[in-house]
């Protein structure tokens, strides 16, 4: 049995290393990255101060949990962080985009258990956004039961609740996540070759953006495409109605776009420069959802998340 550090310092070493998949529990459970943010912060802060009530080292883990899950459903409640219905991503404003190169850090080659956390099926934006359809202790069961595999008494002594309050939650969460996730999610991309015709999509996209070639683009799209930009409320469906899009970026400026990955899926980021100006600057994240081989669904972002994805704001060429 090891003993818990007495000083901050050596408990705040101790604690960091699992702040990343705090980072993503409390990104999963709320759909923001930097609302994730503030909330690991809140988490390690809580587990200071409240450390005595901690008695084994090798409980803390399943402690910091516990406490992240109560800041997340404290934060939750408090926000109004739900939604009754969930027609397109514009219904969450809130929603982020997650940085492969961070979800890296949580799961390090062969290590199958901390894999399991970051799984592409349970951190893709559409898991997200559906998962927020939950009320949120519905939403906390599922995601350590299903998600991170926890036994159904440890899920319930992290709640404070019994193993049947658990597994009724559960039963309840998995009938909304079985009706409202798409049946063919994970078919789309099971061949060994999905990796392969990803890359030659976002590449083509790629090349098309930055040529103004409409026509190219459209190439690699769905007929039925859709297009949202949270936090904006804009929906966008179909092949036509991207037409417009694709003329307005054209006259916007010239663009430079980086190959990049979030939430498991393909995803690239712009940089624009406008008449007149010497340098792109950073200006969105499309996250892609491939069909059938082609783009089926852009998510658009802001540039607030470029640092997160280890990209400049501005560059003088194009970026490498």
């Amino acid at each position: 049995m090891s003993t818990v550090p007495t000083t901050e310092a050596d408990f705040t070493a101790l604690a960091e290393r699992h702040r990343r998949e705090l980072h993503v529990h409390c990104y999963r459970m709320t759909g923001s990255f930097e609302e994730a943010e503030d909330l690991v912060q809140e988490t390690l802060l809580r587990a200071w101060r409240r450390r005595a009530a901690l008695r084994r080292a090798e409980h803390l883990r399943a402690w910091l949990y516990k406490i992240a899950t109560n800041a997340c459903l404290d934060a939750i409640r408090r926000d109004g962080r739900r939604v009754a219905s969930l027609d397109s991503f514009r219904d969450l404003p809130w929603l982020q985009p997650y940085p492969d190169r961070l979800l890296d850090e949580v799961a390090p080659a062969g290590d199958e258990p901390a894999a399991a956390v970051v799984d592409r099926e349970t951190i893709e934006l559409t898991f997200l956004a559906v998962i927020q359809l939950l009320p949120p202790r519905q939403r906390a069961v599922v995601i350590l039961r299903d998600v991170l595999d926890w036994p159904a008494a440890e899920t319930a002594a992290l709640l404070e609740t019994g193993v049947a309050a658990v597994n009724s939650a559960l039963q309840r969460a998995r009938a909304t996540l079985r009706r409202e996730l798409p049946a063919t999610r994970r078919e789309d991309w099971a061949a060994p070759e999905a990796t392969e015709r990803e890359r030659e999509l976002v590449e083509g996209f790629i090349a098309a953006h930055e040529s103004g070639d409409a026509d190219a683009a459209l190439a690699l799209i769905t007929e039925d495409v859709r297009v949202t930009m949270p936090p904006y409320p804009y929906l966008y469906e179909g092949r036509d109605a991207l037409v417009p899009l694709l003329e307005v970026a054209d006259e916007m400026g010239d663009w430079r776009l980086v190959p990049i990955r979030a939430n498991r899926q393909p995803a690239a980021a712009s940089y624009l420069r406008r008449p007149g100006d010497t340098v792109f600057r950073a200006f969105k994240i499309d996250v892609m959802r491939i069909r059938a081989g082609l783009i089926a669904e852009f998510t658009t972002f802001d540039a607030t998340l470029f640092e997160a994805f280890g990209l400049d704001q501005t560059v003088s060429s194009a970026p490498a």
